[in-house]
């Protein structure tokens, strides 16, 4: 039986995702054949020793056409032979893999939800650190990411953060941070009633180090989440067809090309359709334009306004969670996700910040109620149908409209200060984040502009219809 693997996020963002790791070989790039002589010399010889091990491991043989090698951007897969479209290029073994089972039982049992699986597996993969070369994954340790590689927007200062204040990553990577600091509390704790000589009491930075490499490479599997070794040297192509998957009879992971390689080609995978605000923070890179760009907004009402405790409850009364969508932030009645709009239509602005829009602009007690009943007498969710009453309907979504043009003005704002900040002596660490930067807030206006088109278009239809 075949899953695919579902993809496991970071506290901040839902389940989801096929995981890999960090900057340093996440830029997706169009890998040009090479010669053998040219494949050979794009060979890692830092790691020529790592699949014999891996494959004593795991007592059977991962892959016949793949070597790991050095690409632009850092450790890749490449093609050490002729693939074509439909071959299974790797596989996996469970029992090659690195899960939260391999805990101590004294840690896994003090351990309580309040961790989750990221958490854990972070917990043993610092344990495995600690143990140097006595872990038993040491050949895999060794060579994951250094912290001085790692780029998602929680390990960044105070003057790289600001350039994403306009941004709702700014504040997300706040509420990561936060989440991890309680789970570093309640694993530090574990470690020094159950391990007060095996290891030292455990840093928060190396907590966090640990918990990003986790939420940046493993996988969610029927067994929970797993790191798979080899499989997680894959580099991201967010047009890729190819996916992990699990096997489930046969107890391993497996990956198959959607395309044809010559030897020396880099080979792909998706990790999924995420936009640069998702990549950035739980990868830790972005792509200078990225299709599944997306913007998140949020909308209150004003605490000025007269009926905002009707509206409130009005609200909590409607609201229903959609289903989730893996390419966003949690959401809530008051926070919207804008995609590119690319149709008349109005696709990509959520019928349900329309719908916020017109509670927001009703101002009687009645117009609340109305829009109540209808709800009750529809599907139960509120305000999902346009005003009647034309002006009203053009009162709403001039709300969102004003909204979105401030959002526009912010970003232009910051943008203008990247710009500005430009410096030949600056480090390269600060020139890779300002990049990073960039590629969000430029993919984020792109957004928040042509949302501002289809609602000055259809405000204009609305003020000139008879």
């Amino acid at each position: 039986m075949l899953l695919c693997a579902p993809t496991v996020k970071l506290l901040v963002f839902q389940q989801r995702r096929t995981f890999t790791s960090s900057l340093a070989k996440r830029f997706s790039f169009n890998a040009q054949s090479l010669t053998e002589s040219q494949a050979q010399a794009a060979l890692d010889k830092e790691c020529i020793d790592f699949l014999p091990w891996l494959e004593q491991v795991a007592g059977a043989k991962i892959t016949n056409t793949l070597s790991i090698g050095k690409s632009p951007h850092g450790r890749a897969l490449f093609a050490s032979k002729v693939i074509h479209a439909g071959d299974c290029i790797l596989k996996v073994p469970f029992n090659a893999q690195i899960t939260p089972d391999e805990l101590p039982t004294d840690i896994s049992v003090s351990l309580t939800d309040e961790v989750g699986n990221i958490g854990k597996l972070a917990a043993l993969l610092m344990i495995e650190i600690n143990a140097g070369q006595n872990s038993r994954w040491f050949p895999y340790i060794s060579r994951l990411p250094q912290l001085s590689d790692m780029h998602s927007t929680i390990f960044w200062d105070e003057n790289e953060f600001s350039m994403i204040r306009c941004s709702a990553v700014h504040k997300e990577t706040v509420k990561q941070k936060a989440r991890i600091e309680k789970e570093f509390s309640l694993v530090s704790q574990a470690f020094k009633e159950h391990l007060p000589k095996a290891i030292e009491r455990p840093a928060l930075e190396n907590f966090m180090y640990a918990y990003t490499l986790v939420g940046s490479r493993a996988w969610e599997t029927s067994r929970g989440i797993s790191l798979i070794p080899f499989a997680d040297f894959m580099n991201h192509d967010g047009l890729s067809a190819s996916i992990v998957l699990t096997d489930e009879d046969n107890q391993l992971s497996e990956v198959t090309a959607d395309r044809d390689y010559s030897p020396g080609d880099e080979v792909l995978i998706r990790y999924g359709e995420f936009s640069n605000a998702t990549l950035m923070l739980d990868f830790g890179f972005t792509l200078p334009y990225n299709t599944h760009d997306e913007v998140q907004i949020q909308m209150d009402i004003p605490n000025d306004d007269p009926l905002r405790n009707m509206k409130l409850g009005l609200l909590q009364t409607h609201y229903t969670r959609s289903v989730k969508d893996i390419n966003i932030f949690h959401s809530s009645y008051d926070t919207f996700t804008i995609k590119e709009v690319k149709s008349a239509t109005g696709k990509g602005i959520p019928q349900s910040l329309r719908a916020f829009a017109r509670l927001l602009s009703c101002t009687s007690p009645q117009e609340l109620n109305d829009l109540s009943k209808e709800a009750e007498q529809n599907d139960g969710r509120l305000a999902r149908l346009p005003f009647k009453d034309r002006s009203r309907e053009l009162e709403a979504h001039k709300i969102i409209l004003a909204h979105i043009n401030r959002l526009i003005e912010d970003h232009n704002v910051c943008i203008k200060e990247l710009e500005a900040s430009d410096c030949h002596f600056e480090s390269q660490r600060f020139t890779v984040r300002r990049q990073m930067a960039r590629d969000l807030l430029f993919g984020e206006l792109r957004g928040l502009r042509s949302a501002a088109e289809w609602l000055n278009h259809y405000c204009a239809n609305l003020f000139s219809a008879p």
